[in-house]
């Protein structure tokens, strides 16, 4: 392969913006109208994941060992939608076509060898990593509706009793998809550490044109059943219980971030040490922090400092502005770790505020699953849904 070709006909084929996903699925469906079934009916929220995955391999193919994991979480992802190894063979016809059509005269007889060569790296490494996961884990876990807490306008949390055993670590996320809407699954992180009776607590966010949030908060019931994956996701989660921790959240970011603060509580408990932990938890307007009577509860703990942040309200009496920004200022953070969670941008904003305070980019931890702006308990999606 020549990784060079490879990433210049890709940044040609990427301007063509929309064209692209379009062109793809186009060709899919139609040679291969079986394969249908197993996207949503609405494609709108695919539109952009077929580039954001091939973009991220590609551009890594000289480098295929960094990708790798990526890529065999990709394969395990595609468990959840029944994916056949033979329908890998239908996506890469389809894959092949599609740059054929957008490079035209630049196609060539090498080039079309080349991509033929890292499209069977990539399904091999996809298959190798679903087999993999299937010798340790169900496709996925169906999980009863046992109570919906609606907190505020749009934010409800809602609690999920598993089937089966369902083992996570608190900090990691996991698709769900809903019976309101079939085939699409979105990404969530459980807002406690496991329990003994298995409940999951969701923290969810109603945002803009999100089918599966708006269906979460306004149309689920106890008594439903929804589905959920393999829960995925390091970034966030906690193995150093000698490490004091600087803790960021952003709206229903905070769900994450709470399970760890549990997680270190039942550490504290048990053995009567551990890490000391700040965590700032931030929203627009004071009635946006809906979890703060639980968190006043959980900060009696003398190991535990918990602070908010209100940016759009002048009248609020405890700290105004970005939580980023509030936490960057409070004081010196040397030697902590901080795990930052919210919104793509206030993410960006708080990485940077953190890092010009003096925090060693090292010692800030966010989780993106691949670039693509996912933000746990809202409707954005990743590359693990089928592209």
């Amino acid at each position: 392969m020549d990784p060079a070709a490879l990433k210049d006909s890709w940044a040609v084929v990427a301007k063509h913006g929309d064209d692209v996903p379009l062109f793809f699925y186009s060709h899919l469906f139609l040679s291969h109208p079986d394969v249908r079934s197993m996207f949503p009916v609405s494609m709108s929220a695919q539109r952009d994941k077929l580039v954001t995955a091939l973009g991220t391999i590609v551009s890594h193919v000289d480098r295929i060992d960094m990708v790798e994991s990526f890529i065999a979480q990709l394969g395990s992802d595609h468990r959840r939608f029944r994916v056949e190894p033979d329908q890998y063979n239908a996506v890469g016809a389809s894959l092949l076509a599609t740059l054929r059509h957008f490079l035209d005269e630049q196609w060539t007889d090498e080039l079309a060898a080349d991509w033929a060569a890292a499209y069977g790296v990539i399904a091999k490494a996809m298959v190798t990593g679903a087999e993999e996961a299937a010798k340790q884990a169900p496709s996925w876990w169906d999980a009863e509706v046992v109570e919906m807490d609606r907190r505020t306008l749009d934010v409800a949390v809602i609690r999920l009793r598993p089937d089966q055993p369902f083992p996570f670590q608190p900090g990691q996320s996991f698709a769900l998809e809903a019976p309101q809407r079939p085939r699409l699954w979105r990404y969530f992180s459980p807002a406690n550490a496991p329990r003994e009776d298995g409940t999951i607590d969701l923290h969810v966010q109603i945002v803009d044109g999100g089918q599966v949030s708006s269906a979460l908060v306004k149309e689920l019931r106890p008594g439903d059943s929804v589905r959920l994956s393999a829960p995925i996701g390091e970034a966030l989660t906690v193995d150093d219980m000698d490490r004091d921790l600087l803790l960021v959240a952003g709206g229903t970011g905070l769900a994450p971030l709470k399970a760890v603060v549990e997680q270190i509580d039942r550490h504290w408990r048990a053995t009567g040490r551990g890490p000391k932990v700040h965590l700032f938890h931030g929203a627009r307007m004071p009635w946006n922090l809906y979890d703060d009577a639980a968190m006043k509860e959980l900060a009696d703990r003398p190991w535990l400092d918990y602070e908010t942040a209100v940016s759009d309200d002048a009248t609020y009496p405890g700290a105004r502005g970005e939580v980023g920004r509030v936490a960057a200022k409070r004081q010196r953070w040397s030697g902590r770790r901080a795990l930052v969670c919210g919104s793509p941008a206030m993410v960006e904003a708080t990485v940077a505020q953190l890092a010009a305070a003096g925090i060693d980019k090292d010692d800030i931890r966010f989780e993106d699953f691949g670039g693509t702006g996912y933000r746990p308990g809202t409707d954005l999606v990743r590359t693990g849904d089928p592209a």
